[in-house]
Order: structure tokens, then C-alpha cells, then sequence
């Protein structure tokens, strides 16, 4: 019983520090340094209906009102590759972490736009 406290504590113990490492490794966002960043994104995100031609036709996604996590998770992804396209990879390559979460945190704070058909 004495092995297996100590392995229960063991595993406890690196699962905190792996989850308090998580919490402390994405910088805060400023929603106002985030809306001096945003020139690049407006371009494409920021016009209602918006399609664009390269590297194929398609409708670009508004990302105003979109959670924080999901937007510093897609340019990050952009940045490293995990996602791909020609634009995006470009603009995620030149962000750091802390511009990274400040147009998240600018971007969730904007309203939601749809456009109407």
C-alpha cells in the first residue's frame, strides 16, 4: 500500500505542476494593444462577405466575438504549421505570444457581424 501512496502522490504532483505550468504559459491579452495589431486582420476579417480567390475561392470567417482561446490556438497553429494557408501563415509567423493574445483578446471583445443575404 506504501508503493502505491507514493506513486498516487507522485502522479498528483506532476499532474499540478503540468497544470499550473499551463495556466502561467499564454501571456494576458491587452484589448487595446490588440486593436493597434489588428491592421493585417482587417483586410480580409473585417469586411461582411468577404470571399477570397487564393489559393482558392471561399468565404472568409469573421472573427469578432470569438473566444480568446480559440483564436490565440488558430494563429498559433498558423504559425507552426499545423494549419496552412498562404496569408495566414505569413501574419502568424511575424506575431509574437504576447501580439498573439492581444488580438485575441481585442477580437473577443468586438461584437459579432453576419452578413445578410
Amino acid at each position: 500500500m506504501t508503493r502505491f501512496t507514493l506513486l498516487a502522490a507522485l502522479v498528483a504532483a506532476a499532474l499540478a505542476s503540468t497544470w499550473a505550468a499551463a495556466q502561467t504559459a499564454a501571456p494576458a491579452g491587452d484589448p487595446l494593444k490588440g486593436s493597434q495589431k489588428v491592421q493585417m486582420c482587417q483586410g480580409c476579417h473585417g469586411i461582411l462577405g468577404w470571399r477570397t480567390a487564393y489559393p482558392e475561392v471561399y468565404h472568409v470567417p469573421k472573427i469578432g466575438g470569438q473566444h480568446p482561446a480559440y483564436i490565440m490556438a488558430a494563429l498559433k497553429e498558423y504559425r507552426s504549421g499545423q494549419r496552412s494557408h498562404p496569408s495566414m501563415d505569413a501574419i502568424a509567423a511575424s506575431l509574437t505570444d504576447q501580439d498573439i493574445a492581444d488580438v485575441a483578446a481585442y477580437y473577443s471583445q468586438a461584437p459579432l457581424q453576419t452578413a445578410v443575404k
